[in-house]
């Protein structure tokens, strides 16, 4: 299954939930399903596979990967130590494309990893170019001083990050990078999902 590149609102309003990774369009007054029967479909109670297909939705259009990077992702997860839903958030946030977009370089992270693709983000001063880069703590993020006029990029920098910053990045006093300060708690998620449900998701 490839990447998501529709109509975004319409993820937004099937999910019934914000995705600012994703866009910052809400469910708004139509908060109900997308579609030619959506205002008067009548709703029956959703079947556990359902619900737990509905959180595992929530994280991939929110980080915007394709299943095969999540389902790898949560392989990963649960051979790391601790808990397993709480390493799959972890390794998401700490995405580079998730990071720039924390940092308040890009309104969304379709739009930093574009950012990141074409060249525009040094990591400890190397430019990386691969959105799914990991970052570690006490790694340094900035924009390559040619790309500081870019438009969005600039725009970014003037008005800060769209959402709070999160506990494990320090933003520079110009806006133009951050450092990577520690891993993600469970409270610098933005979307509102229950790994559990997407962990239960996979092991059945």
């Amino acid at each position: 299954m490839s990447r998501y590149t529709g109509p975004r609102r319409r993820i937004v309003r099937r999910l019934d939930t914000e995705l600012p990774g994703l866009t910052q369009e809400t469910p708004g007054e139509r908060a109900y399903p997308p579609g030619q029967h959506g205002q008067n479909r009548r709703r029956k109670r959703a079947s556990e596979y359902a619900v737990r297909l509905t959180e595992k939705q929530k994280l991939r259009y929110n980080y915007g990967l394709t299943e095969t990077q999540l389902r790898n992702y949560l392989t990963r997860a649960a051979r790391m130590p601790g808990t397993t839903g709480v390493n799959l958030l972890q390794l998401l946030e700490r995405r580079l494309d998730n990071v720039v977009f924390r940092l308040g370089l890009a309104p969304t992270i379709p739009a930093a990893r574009q950012i990141v693709r074409h060249g525009h983000i040094l990591v400890d001063g190397r430019r990386t170019s691969m959105p799914a880069y990991e970052v570690r703590p006490g790694q340094r993020i900035e924009v390559r001083e040619k790309s500081r006029s870019h438009p969005l990029i600039a725009e970014g920098a003037a008005h800060g990050p769209g959402l709070t910053l999160p506990t494990y990045l320090e933003r520079t006093d110009d806006g133009l990078g951050g450092t990577c300060t520690g891993l993600p708690d469970r409270q610098d998620i933005p979307v509102q999902v229950d790994e559990r449900m997407v962990v239960e998701f996979y092991a059945r």
